[in-house]
């Protein structure tokens, strides 16, 4: 299973343009590239990638922001989405730790990165979400096991026992 994460391709972008990987510079960049190419771009960039790899069973994709980036995946085949649910304090401090040049410096600029979100449809493509898991108080290990739970128990075939 191979994985592709939507916010490598606005950093490379940024990266390409030769700005500094910051919040500022990123969020701006992602909605110049929504507004020039529609609301579906960054999955565009995902599904050139994802075609280049050849024949995969599986691809996650993270970072899904919008339906329209749902359904420009869905064309290409089955897509699953699973939604990550935290608070926004759990966010910000899990932002935060992550340690990224874009990561927000303290809870009004995280606010406004999260408005930024919601208003591109982020709600709306979790409200779509197949499975959801809820990490508020679960350490990296048990997230990753559960996704891993979900997703394989997703590729079984037809008819068998989840």
């Amino acid at each position: 299973m191979r994985r592709i994460a939507m916010g490598d391709m606005i950093r490379e972008e940024t990266s390409r343009r030769g700005l500094p990987l910051d919040d500022k510079n990123m969020g701006a960049v992602m909605q110049e590239m929504r507004e020039r190419y529609g609301a579906g771009a960054v999955a565009e960039l995902c599904l050139r990638s994802i075609q280049s790899m050849g024949e995969e069973a599986a691809i996650v994709v993270d970072g899904i922001r919008s339906v329209a980036e749902i359904e420009i995946f869905r064309r290409a085949g089955d897509v699953k989405l699973l939604a990550v649910l935290a608070s926004p304090r759990r966010r910000f401090d899990l932002l935060t730790i992550r340690g990224r040049t874009d990561a927000p410096l303290d809870m009004q600029s995280f606010k406004s990165r999260d408005d930024r979100e919601l208003s591109i449809g982020i709600g709306n493509a979790i409200a779509l979400a197949d499975e959801a898991i809820v990490n508020e108080r679960i350490t990296p290990e048990e997230l990753g096991s559960a996704a891993l739970r979900i997703t394989v128990g997703w590729m079984k075939p037809v008819g068998s026992q989840r």
